[in-house]
């Protein structure tokens, strides 16, 4: 159940974050502001409802007893890091963005976008699970 909840949780929340932060650099350049208000109100409200990515991650890695396996640590650091991204340079770039500054999103939206990706790999393939799921 915990797992199941982990997986959609990430489906549902963490997918809209990428794809609206990837778009809105594009977008920003095109200058259309009521689509980069709306792609902004995606990334906050999609990231807000992504903390409970991590809670189900943590529960579901306690109940499976890996909490201390590699794969897991990396994982847990990647998704601080995604989320510190997230929250200290792409969401106030938006910001700036909608304010009518011009800040570079394009590479930070990118590395958020690749530590997703890595984390989702890790999780498939979990390196050393001693699950064996």
């Amino acid at each position: 159940m915990l797992l199941s909840l982990h997986v959609l949780a990430a489906i549902i929340a963490i997918g809209p974050v990428t794809v609206a932060a990837s778009m809105f650099p594009a977008v920003a350049r095109r200058g259309d502001a009521p689509a980069l208000r709306l792609l902004h109100r995606i990334c906050v409200v999609y990231a807000t409802i992504g903390v409970a990515v991590p809670v189900f991650g943590l529960a579901t890695a306690s109940s499976l007893g890996v909490l201390g396996d590699a794969w897991l640590l990396t994982s847990i650091a990647l998704t601080l890091v995604a989320a510190v991204l997230l929250g200290l340079v792409i969401l106030p770039r938006q910001k700036s963005v909608l304010g009518g500054t011009t800040a570079g999103l394009g590479m930070p939206t990118g590395v958020f976008n690749l530590l997703w990706a890595t984390v989702v790999v890790l999780m498939i393939v979990r390196p050393g699970s001693t699950t064996g799921a």
